[in-house]
């Protein structure tokens, strides 16, 4: 099972404060940890909403809208998406996350679907579709 854990984002991380050498070394030794696990699969940290935009869908119409964003504890800090066996296992390696923001850090855990989640919806075409997507930015097969 994959599952996304999101780095919730603080005043200081909207305000592009950048984390202390201190906390860069402990959350490189916590990425050396998950990659020695095989679990990694991908983590990255976020820019400022103020750096981003959204793109506002109403049926057929588009609006960007520029950052940043108001609500600060609904936005991303960054995140890593892992590989484990259960929902229990991700919540084992979250908590074991050196404090992102210092005092007050929110982390949220969804998983990520898979094919087999769309069985029921998806047409034979369109999951072979997705599986040829995959597997070419996996790298392991030309599109």
């Amino acid at each position: 099972m994959r599952f996304m854990v999101i780095v919730k984002a603080t005043k200081d991380s909207e305000a592009g404060v950048m984390p202390s050498q201190e906390l860069l070394e402990e959350m490189g030794r916590f990425n050396e940890e998950l990659v020695k696990a095989g679990v990694l699969l991908a983590g990255e940290g976020l820019h400022p909403s103020s750096k981003g935009a959204r793109v506002r869908f109403d049926g057929s119409k588009r609006k960007v809208i520029d950052g940043p964003f108001a609500e600060t504890k609904e936005l991303i800090a960054g995140f890593w998406i892992l590989q484990v066996r259960s929902l229990d296992e991700a919540i084992e390696w979250v908590k074991r996350i050196p404090n992102p923001h210092g005092e007050h850090s929110e982390v949220e855990i969804r998983q990520v679907f898979e094919d087999a989640d769309f069985a029921d919806v998806a047409t034979p075409e369109q999951m072979e579709r997705d599986r040829r997507l995959r597997a070419h930015v996996e790298g392991t097969q030309p599109s």
